[in-house]
């Protein structure tokens, strides 16, 4: 039985992704830490942390990958309706914290792995400039919101949540919107699921996802502070 290693959090340095389980399926390594020279070096990688509460930390790379091609995003007929309503405002990296905690409050298990040590881990990256914060606000109230890393001209969304019907759609619209006017080669959703599929993510083999990480890991990186604010990128 393949073993996975466990990683010295004094040296930053991951498998390669090919040596990942089939069972469970991306599990790659264990141990590590969280800081922001970990994080962005296991994206860079191709590489998460998932992993439970009483769990130590556990780094992923599954095949197939799941991915959303921005320039080939073609929102349904009813999401499209909702945002040319525009009774919301959407805005970049405005409550950052406000987001991640809504994303861990979530039912079930959904949230669950959003520990408080992976909010702080998350939080001192949005500050470092490579985690980001898309919000959709709905009567001046937060009503729902995504978050994620960027590296390059990459995506890589972690949670996204909503308090009003459509909340979480809208903000990933945007994101789209956003992505696809860098020609950013994917936005990695990680893990499939019926959700991300119907807003038209799609499984591909890790050689695939390979060569769009590398495309993307070497294009000019977006300028995030020029986006910060309030955007309007559907239309």
């Amino acid at each position: 039985m393949k073993r996975v290693p466990w990683l010295s959090p004094e040296l930053c340095v991951f498998p390669d992704i090919d040596e990942a389980l089939d069972e469970p399926d991306g599990l790659l390594a264990a141990g590590g830490a969280l800081t922001p020279e970990w994080l962005v070096c296991a994206y860079q990688n191709g590489v998460f942390p998932w992993y439970d509460k009483e769990q130590p930390i556990l780094w992923w790379s599954p095949d197939p990958r799941c991915v959303i091609t921005p320039r080939e995003f073609v929102p349904s007929r009813s999401l499209a309706k909702r945002l040319r309503k525009h009774d919301y405002e959407v805005h970049i990296d405005r409550d950052f914290p406000a987001v991640i905690h809504n994303c861990s409050e979530r039912s079930g298990h959904e949230g669950t792995w959003i520990t408080r040590d992976m909010i702080d881990a998350y939080i001192r990256l949005y500050e470092e400039g490579f985690a980001h914060s898309f919000e959709c606000y709905i009567d001046g109230n937060l009503a729902g919101g995504l978050y994620g890393v960027s590296i390059g001209n990459l995506f890589f969304g972690e949670s996204m949540f909503h308090r009003k019907t459509d909340a979480s759609k809208i903000t990933f619209a945007h994101l789209m919107a956003v992505m696809g006017r860098y020609n950013s080669a994917m936005v990695d959703c990680q893990i499939s699921n019926p959700h991300l599929e119907s807003l038209g993510a799609r499984e591909i083999p890790r050689s695939e996802f390979r060569r769009r990480l590398a495309t993307g890991l070497s294009a000019e990186r977006i300028d995030w502070l020029q986006l910060a604010g309030k955007v309007n990128l559907t239309t």
